[in-house]
């Protein structure tokens, strides 16, 4: 039988010698269907036993084990540390983490026996193999490491997006729109805003220029329809010394020049006049531009983001507006939603101007919850610009510390009823509003379900309604 001599059970056992060889027989087949790993040594830390199943688990021989001490095993660095050695100094159970040349990682439990002098005459230590654990562990930490660092980044771009330039965002859309407008900034390339008035073009083309690798420079803003029309070429573009009546006699540097390196906000650009288009078209084109008066041309480096609240491709098919500028200037297009499209920045947005206009004014109001519910469902035409006005307004205007719905300068609605413009019944007047109420509603969600929802009736009496009135519509034609 294998090893089983290097147990010595002869000298610590009495009974026959054909019981005792069965006995250990038994046992140490016992030992060999055991699934944890069994290491067994001497008092004197002499390696005399170890299982196939501690060879499996460990990735170790038995011939490079047995018979050594565990003093040398350890100094050899086949082990990081003994259990062994640790009991037998100790006298007492220990159990730790245990590393192998081989790169596996065990919990090893050290038992000792005592004789009975009380003298330690062999260890026996049970392994477990935990590599697997260990390797699932450190991919778990890996992973949640790897969540926290986008996380991380998620916030970073967040914070980044919420405060810088002004702008506030939260709402998943414009969150959407200001990633485009991330990624757009690395480039040096021409941007065209689009969007409705007060949508925030301006704070956005800041954004860009501060993304941009023209941040350390110049950004110029030129609102192209508050120039009277005479000027705009002289205020864009400068003019020499003497060039027509009324100049300045040292000449003038224009906008363009100004700007040199950096950025120029074009807003209104749809508002240019034909014959300033064309001079438009040559600075993107050629990259310089020619002072009023001038004979030479100058070479300006200038990065274009312009912006406009009307329909340029409207105004091109009507030839108010030049196509090839256009597409010049078309190259990456980003529309700004407008506020009602984008409803989870309305109260951060509220939040923010309250703050700040309680901090320029020295106030310390606050809105209540009815208040801020009426503001939420509001459409806002004017998009940002409006927020800013109305809450500005009854932050002076208010009475108390506390802003109350009443004193809104908003209706519920956005509804017109034009009630008092033809002689109408109150039932017409109210027949009137209901008819609108449930249209607008239809028109925003798409279905009858959410439509009723918003009304706060059943599906079945919106449903019943709208036929009345569809009813009553067709008979009055």
């Amino acid at each position: 039988m294998e090893n089983m001599d290097l147990l010595n059970f002869n000298e610590l056992l009495n009974g026959d010698e054909e019981t005792l060889k069965l006995k250990i027989r038994s046992l140490y087949n016992i030992i060999e269907c055991s699934y944890d790993g069994i290491y067994i040594t001497d008092g004197q830390a002499n390696t005399i036993f170890l299982n196939s199943a501690y060879e499996k688990i460990t990735g170790m021989k038995k011939e490079e084990m047995l018979w050594k001490n565990m003093m040398d095993i350890e100094k050899c660095g086949y082990i990081s540390k003994s259990a062994t050695l640790m009991v037998l100094k100790s006298r007492k159970d220990i159990t730790i983490e245990q590393k192998f040349k081989t790169g596996k990682k065990v919990m090893v439990s050290s038992n000792p026996i005592f004789d009975e002098q009380s003298n330690i005459v062999m260890v026996v230590t049970n392994v477990r193999d935990v590599t697997d654990l260990y390797e699932l562990k450190e991919k778990l930490e890996k992973k949640e490491n790897l969540a926290q660092k986008y996380y991380s980044q998620v916030e970073a771009m967040r914070r980044q997006l919420m405060n810088f330039s002004g702008i506030i965002a939260e709402d998943e859309n414009m969150l959407k729109i200001l990633t485009m407008c991330k990624k757009v900034s690395n480039v040096d390339t021409t941007v065209l805003l689009l969007g409705e008035t007060g949508v925030g073009k301006e704070e956005i083309s800041k954004y860009i220029h501060k993304n941009s690798k023209r941040s350390d420079k110049g950004f110029i803003k030129v609102n192209c329809g508050a120039i009277p029309e005479n000027l705009i070429e002289s205020e864009l573009f400068g003019y020499e010394k003497g060039a027509f009546t009324g100049a300045s006699k040292e000449g003038k540097i224009g906008l363009f020049e100004l700007a040199d390196s950096g950025t120029i906000f074009l807003d209104e650009v749809g508002e240019l006049p034909l014959d300033m288009q064309v001079k438009l078209l040559r600075v993107l084109q050629e990259g310089e531009i020619k002072r009023v008066g001038a004979v030479k041309t100058i070479k300006v480096n200038v990065r274009v983001i312009a912006a406009t609240n009307r329909n340029l491709e409207l105004m091109v098919s009507k030839k108010t507006f030049r196509e090839d500028l256009y597409y010049r200037l078309n190259v990456v297009p980003i529309t700004i939603i407008p506020l009602r499209e984008r409803k989870n920045d309305i109260e951060p947005l509220i939040v923010h101007f309250l703050n700040k206009f309680n901090k320029k004014y020295n106030f310390n109001k606050s809105i209540t919850e009815g208040a801020m519910q009426q503001l939420k469902k509001y459409k806002w035409p004017g998009n940002v610009r409006e927020l800013k006005n109305i809450i500005e307004r009854v932050i002076i205007m208010s009475s108390d510390n506390k802003i109350t719905r009443s004193e809104l300068p908003i209706k519920g609605s956005n509804i017109d009823l034009n009630i008092h413009e033809k002689n109408c019944t109150l039932k017409e007047a109210i027949e009137n509003l209901e008819i609108r109420l449930m249209k607008n509603a239809f028109e925003k969600h798409g279905n009858v379900r959410d439509a009723a929802k918003e009304l706060g009736i059943d599906p079945s009496t919106f449903v019943r309604k709208r036929i009345k009135y569809n009813k009553k519509s067709t008979m009055q034609k």
